[in-house]
């Protein structure tokens, strides 16, 4: 039996993680359930599973979710600090991070200083920090697996394998504006991006899925938790999201995972790793299964991709920079604040006005944080 530490258990990863426990209730168990803002559903999380406790982040909320459940035996606790404090329980056997954005990072550490297994949902972690992190894994020997179904593919592909990698082939799905022109793109609407053809995701994503950032931190993730340059990291726009990503050997050899777009599978992997478990979800239907293609991603309708590996080469805080930025302007479009196009102009001039820094600690990172959301919110207004 392994408990299950969720951090952000009412997101869409946090919701589905729940429901492969659902599936093995003898192999796993919800001990910790964490939530934002989402005090109602970590409510009903808390009556269904009953964790040993529940943290609920925004600390406006806490008698609201300690009055529901006080009948119940669940601890409840408030505020950011408890996430990094409820990592560390003893009984926890693996911290599936499904939280959205910057604010995965510090209990992510918290996690890793406390020796334990990593499932990794929260691609913001290894893009802000990624040198800090891995050196943090390896000094703490703690093992980092990816729930990302595309590097949950590459990690299944290298599986076994000791020869030496050429490529990593990143798949995309393109979004819903894969082809829309670029004066198309000057007017498409949140609700517009918020319609993703393939997966169904929480908002923050769906709208990076749609400016092809989401893809870029997935390069940067990349980078990372295999070990490879930006040069051997390839993005290939695949519409049906069948190929979830595949790796190609200095052979000539291509190894890939493939399944149907549903997050449950590298979910459930990521917590019964090595081994794999049955489960109910979803086939192929090799039958009616529509032709695979891919594509190029177009680098001027995509601007947030290239910006990714920009990132990359600068080094140090930029990805940080970048994050920040990305994080103000998707919810500024959301919020009809800016237009589509111009996410990728403000992230960009963010880059150019925040200073530089080669080897940035946690406290340079979070200074780095604030300053690039106030730089990139006085962007918009401008």
């Amino acid at each position: 039996m392994k408990r299950i530490c969720i951090l952000g258990s009412t997101g869409s990863i946090g919701t589905q993680t729940l429901e492969v426990i659902s599936e093995h209730p003898d192999l796993f168990e919800a001990y910790v359930l964490t939530a934002g803002k989402n005090a109602d559903l970590l409510i009903r999380q808390a009556k269904e599973y009953q964790p040993a406790c529940v943290v609920i982040a925004d600390e406006s909320k806490y008698d609201i979710v300690c009055e529901a459940l006080k009948d119940e035996p669940i601890q409840v606790y408030a505020g950011a600090d408890a996430l990094c404090q409820v990592v560390q329980m003893e009984p926890v056997d693996v911290v599936l991070t499904a939280l959205v954005g910057f604010s995965g990072l510090r209990p992510t550490i918290s996690a890793i200083e406390a020796g334990k297994p990593i499932a990794l949902a929260n691609k913001e972690t290894l893009v802000v920090a990624g040198e800090l992190i891995t050196r943090l894994c390896l000094e703490h020997k703690v093992p980092l697996l990816p729930v990302d179904s595309e590097h949950s593919a590459i990690f299944q592909s290298l599986m076994g394998e000791v020869s030496r990698v050429e490529k990593i082939i990143l798949t995309a799905s393109g979004g819903p504006f894969r082809t829309f022109t670029l004066d198309e793109l000057k007017d498409v609407t949140p609700a517009q991006a918020l319609k993703h053809p393939n997966w169904d995701m929480g908002a923050k994503i769906t709208i990076d899925s749609a400016s092809m950032m989401n893809k870029g931190f997935e390069v940067i993730e990349a980078r990372w938790l295999f070990d490879v340059l930006p040069d051997k990291i390839q993005v290939v726009v695949h519409p049906q999201s069948i190929l979830h990503s595949a790796v190609e050997f200095e052979d000539g050899a291509v190894k890939g995972q493939m399944g149907c777009p549903d997050m449950r599978v590298p979910i459930q992997f990521a917590l019964s790793y090595p081994h794999r478990l049955k489960s109910s979800f979803p086939r192929i239907d090799w039958w009616n299964l529509r032709d695979l293609t891919f594509e190029k991603p177009d680098p001027e309708k995509f601007r947030c991709l290239q910006m990714a590996y920009e990132a990359i080469r600068l080094g140090g805080n930029a990805a940080c920079i970048v994050n920040a930025a990305n994080e103000v302007v998707n919810l500024a479009f959301r919020q009809e604040r800016c237009s589509f196009l111009q996410m990728a102009d403000v992230i960009e001039k963010t880059l150019q006005k925040v200073p530089h820094q080669d080897r940035p600690s946690l406290e340079d990172y979070l200074d780095c944080d604030r300053e690039a959301r106030i730089v990139a919110s006085e962007i918009i207004q401008s």
